[in-house]
């Protein structure tokens, strides 16, 4: 009698992919980003197929300084290694290290109606504020840049999903690239899967320390409203100690009334993890004084090892440039097959071998 065969096990579904990147255009990523995205970074490691970019082509559609600029990239890089970030397990990279970027940022841009860019809140906010002189033709395209970004490493369609971890301010860029991916399919067939907004779990909105009502921000929060990541213990402490709360004692959650000690009980409860009740709980009748030197404390649990494992990264130039051009290879991989596809569906003659 014949054994019976094993059944065939089905295929597992591919792991949904997730693409995000971050601007190097600062000395030190600040508790809002680290809060809102970075730290969901590492997490989404554990579920997803990962694709993290340092976007410095995005950060020259401003005026920019060229050494500043390529000290900043490799700090950033070394920031989100030190944070947990595993180049051996997410696929980290610069973005100018992989031009298909800018590549597919043309194509994208010769099917995006003049507009649909010119309707972009970001574009509008920033360009009325340094005037139609001060704002290049990079800043106008920059969400056609973001797009293309993306849909790089659009997986084959029908097979995965794309995720994006957006905040309100980027979903009109997102829908953007919905749009110009279901339009790109339409004219030149099935090529890309339009991406799906990611708001992952554990994500906190973090306000200025100085004007809780607005986001922290390193264009505009003033220096005494940002935590940075990489900040000496002393003047961290200082920020927490003199955020501002308000004139009564009490230590509750009220985002009408009491703003900034909502913040600030949004911050203690994301860095460690107790919720806001068992938080109120623990603070009630002890006033605002000890509440903020144990918050301070946290927060420099929290960040401290993160600046001295950033140091040593530095430290090794060589080693980080090695992690970048392993990054560049994986992600190049991806965004040439991509636009090997684009290429021939928009009608473009091979390149003989």
């Amino acid at each position: 009698m014949p054994e019976a065969s094993s059944p065939v096990s089905p295929a597992a579904a591919p792991a949904p992919r997730v693409f995000s990147g971050i601007q190097p255009t600062a000395d030190s990523f600040h508790l809002g980003n680290y809060l809102g995205a970075l730290r969901q970074w590492v997490s989404l490691q554990d579920t997803h197929e990962t694709f993290y970019c340092v976007v410095d082509l995005h950060a020259i559609t401003v005026e920019h300084d060229p050494e500043l600029l390529r000290r900043r990239t490799r700090l950033s890089v070394a920031q989100l290694i030190a944070m947990g970030v595993d180049p051996d397990r997410a696929t980290l990279f610069v973005q100018s290290h992989v031009p298909e970027h800018a590549e597919l940022a043309w194509v994208l841009g010769c099917i995006t109606g003049f507009g649909e860019a010119s309707r972009m809140t970001q574009f509008k906010d920033k360009s009325s504020k340094q005037g139609a002189s001060g704002t290049s033709v990079g800043l106008f395209t920059y969400p056609v840049l973001q797009a293309a970004d993306i849909l790089l490493y659009t997986p084959d369609p029908g097979s995965a999903v794309l995720r994006v971890p957006v905040g309100e301010d980027q979903r009109q860029h997102l829908e953007l690239t919905r749009t110009l991916a279901q339009r790109f399919n339409h004219r030149f067939g099935e090529t890309f899967v339009a991406p799906e907004a990611h708001i992952p779990e554990g994500a906190a909105k973090i306000t200025d320390l100085q004007e809780p009502d607005a986001k922290m921000s390193k264009s505009a929060s003033s220096p005494q409203g940002i935590i940075d990541v990489l900040e000496e213990p002393g003047p961290m402490r200082k920020k927490i100690m003199r955020a501002v709360t308000d004139t009564g004692t009490e230590v509750v959650y009220d985002e009408e009334k009491k703003a900034g000690v909502t913040n600030l009980l949004r911050i203690y409860s994301a860095l460690d993890g107790t919720s806001v009740p068992d938080l109120e709980a623990k603070y009630a009748g002890s006033g605002y004084g000890q509440f903020k030197k144990d918050l301070a404390e946290v927060v420099l649990g929290t960040f401290t090892p993160i600046r001295e494992r950033t140091a040593a990264l530095l430290d090794d130039p060589a080693e980080l440039d090695r992690i970048l051009g392993k990054g560049a290879e994986r992600a190049g991989a991806v965004a040439a097959r991509t636009m090997e596809i684009v290429r021939e569906r928009v009608g473009f003659v091979g390149r003989g071998r």
